[in-house]
């Protein structure tokens, strides 16, 4: 009996590693990465941009997919909208205020996965020093192998936010209506390489 309660005990210390184990670390591949977002302007038509420096990773656990997380960091002052005068506006402090804040931020706080594999990712989003909660529609795609042996997948995710609620107010009226809208749709296509180092440790 004494020989049984040993064995348990260890069972129950052992399981947290094995399921620890199953998580492995995901990093994002910049270069591959694009983090894109869209805006109402003059209330006819959507202008697009996009940040050119994104990084992060995430903790994948291929058995359950709610124990995953993801973090990751967008640098501001990377933005293009493909007009430099506009671009310069955004980042200044009546938008982005790049030179006070440099980046934002987004950490997961709990995953949810529906059978059809599709993702619903709770987290923080910070932008200009102000956190507040979202939630991501996401999508993981099958892992491949490319030509230098890196394991690599790709994660899809989209959410929109009122710019308002961070800070960002900045914004003329005309006849027709805003010359920039409140609500922004955040588009996220990104390439994960899976770190040699293997499993995410606590």
């Amino acid at each position: 009996m004494k020989n049984l309660i040993r064995i348990l005990a260890a069972a129950a210390v052992a399981a947290p590693a094995l399921a620890l184990a199953d998580a492995a670390t995901w990093n994002i591949d910049p270069s591959h990465t694009r983090a894109g977002f869209s805006v109402k302007h003059l209330v006819i038509t959507d202008v697009k941009g996009e940040f050119q420096k994104t990084s992060g990773k995430a903790q994948i656990d291929e058995q359950d997919l709610s124990k995953s997380s993801v973090e990751a960091a967008i640098a501001t002052a990377s933005i293009d909208t493909r007009e430099a005068k506009r671009d310069g506006h955004l980042k200044s402090a009546d938008f982005l205020d790049v030179e006070k804040f440099p980046e934002i931020t987004f950490k997961s706080t709990k995953v949810e996965a529906s059978a059809d594999g599709k993702l619903k990712i709770a987290g923080n989003l910070t932008i200009r020093g102000t956190t507040k909660p979202v939630t991501l529609d996401g999508e993981l795609t099958r892992t491949i192998t490319d030509p230098w042996g890196n394991t690599r997948r790709g994660f899809s995710a989209t959410t929109k936010v009122n710019r308002r609620d961070f800070g960002v107010s900045w914004g003329g009226i005309t006849d027709a209506g805003p010359v920039v809208g409140d609500e922004v749709r955040i588009d996220i296509q990104a390439e994960l390489i899976k770190d040699k180092g293997a499993a995410a440790k606590s």
